[in-house]
């Protein structure tokens, strides 16, 4: 072989300092982005019982939560039926069902992972359920909120006994409450000895229409509080709209969504009752 053909075969310094630039900084990129998240606060209306017309407005938010860069669409508490809406108890059904099955096609379709609050009916029994689905469309975790409130509707949501285990995501270890679960300090306990890096919350948070929007400062101070206590970051989503049943009927969803880091740091808010998908990136480094 000439000693040209030699030459050109050794790789040069610049040759070689240039492939290690390119790979140092592919390193830094991947392990940054592995590092946080994008969640979207899907803050969405939801009309009690209006099934078909909750889905659509489902869909619309987590087609904009997608296009805006999300890898995760966090959604409200009870988005089908609507909170503390006796009609739940004949028509709510069991998780995997029809309305978790669409959810899941949603999050295939649009490659996306979902958090949701969905009334489960099992049995006899009525949950207040949250699910926390993958980009294939699979139901990787499901919790049945333990806080129920059993005075604001007959007959009541039944009550869960425990805290679900975490998902062990590519984002990290990923846990679920509900609402007025953030409220109980033994609940926030138990989360806490899971260890996850990212918590996520549907949360109906409703008050007198006077009452807002003064009535975030106590929303967004339990949703920090939460992320001290369990020493993870928070999304907490609100939705938009009004209590149309029981002894609440009238009360009005603020909106006011909020994501938190693990210190209780404020990272983004949303609208003050009005829908707004606000994405947020939270870092969930181990």
């Amino acid at each position: 072989m000439s000693d040209f053909f030699l030459a050109a075969a050794k790789p040069s310094v610049w040759g070689v300092a240039l492939v290690v630039i390119v790979l140092v900084g592919t390193a830094v990129k991947f392990f940054a982005v592995r590092g946080t998240v994008k969640v979207a606060m899907c803050q969405i209306f939801i009309l009690d019982g209006d099934r078909h017309g909750n889905f659509i407005r489902i869909e619309n938010a987590i087609e904009e939560a997608k296009r805006a860069g999300a890898q995760i669409a966090c959604l409200p508490e009870s988005i089908v039926f609507g909170w503390v809406n006796p009609d739940a108890h004949k028509k709510a059904l069991p998780i995997p069902g029809k309305y978790s099955l669409l959810l899941c096609e949603l999050a295939r379709k649009y490659r996306i992972y979902i958090c949701a609050g969905l009334d489960e009916k099992d049995q006899d029994c009525l949950y207040g359920s949250a699910v926390l689905i993958d980009d294939k469309g699979e139901i990787i975790l499901k919790h049945r909120k333990l806080e129920v409130l059993p005075e604001l509707m007959e007959p009541p949501y039944t009550g869960a006994n425990d805290v679900s285990a975490v998902a062990d995501t590519r984002f990290g270890k990923i846990a679920l409450l509900i609402c007025a679960d953030t409220h109980r300090a033994d609940i926030l306990d138990r989360i806490a000895a899971l260890k996850p890096k990212l918590l996520l919350v549907p949360y109906g948070y409703a008050e007198k229409e006077e009452n807002w929007p003064a009535h975030a400062a106590e929303f967004h101070d339990i949703v920090k509080k939460t992320a001290i206590k369990t020493g993870a970051a928070v999304v907490g989503t609100n939705l938009v709209g009004q209590i149309t049943n029981g002894p609440w009927a009238g009360r009005v969803y603020g909106g006011q969504s909020i994501a938190v880091d693990k210190t209780g740091k404020t990272l983004a808010l949303a609208k003050d009752r009005d829908r707004n998908i606000k994405l947020v990136s939270v870092s969930v480094a181990r």
